[in-house]
């Protein structure tokens, strides 16, 4: 099974970090992410909660606040809770794992600064696939596959 979360969009409001009693770091906060369809009032958008813990939680209440633009990587939940007035009720928040910096500042007639990526190795480009001859193995030679299941 699985339940994997992207999702990118701008911070709501700064996010508001705070420490269980066994004092483990939990920040949450909530992201406005735009939806692709528009309508004659303009585009629409979804609000989003998002919890993280321990070091990912501190590391999104240093480095973002409101109107920021983040991307997360994490999974849904659905966590039931009951409110002061005793009324049960659910919340979907994503509970974050990773975090990424995302988008420009967007400051009239600047260009957002840009960092060259590190240089890295090409991967060989063949023109044509190489002659690999007709050596391969058939199912009559004993090989198996990955799972030890004859091929």
């Amino acid at each position: 099974m699985l339940n994997n979360v992207i999702i990118m969009g701008r911070m709501v409001a700064d996010p508001n970090l705070r420490q269980t009693g066994n004092g483990i770091s939990v920040c949450s906060f909530r992201i406005a992410c735009d939806r692709d369809n528009t309508t004659e009032n303009g585009q629409k958008c979804d609000f989003i909660d998002c919890v993280a813990w321990r070091k990912t939680g501190e590391f999104v209440n240093k480095y973002f606040m409101k109107g920021k633009p983040i991307l997360i990587q994490g999974r849904l939940q659905i966590r039931d809770w009951t409110d002061k007035d005793g009324q049960k009720r659910k919340t979907a928040e994503i509970l974050v794992e990773n975090v990424e910096f995302c988008g420009g500042e967007k400051k009239p007639g600047v260009a957002p600064a840009s960092t060259p990526a590190p240089a890295q190795s090409a991967p060989p480009v063949f023109d044509e696939m190489p002659d690999v001859g007709d050596d391969l193995p058939w199912k009559d030679d004993g090989f198996e596959d990955i799972a030890g299941l004859p091929v």
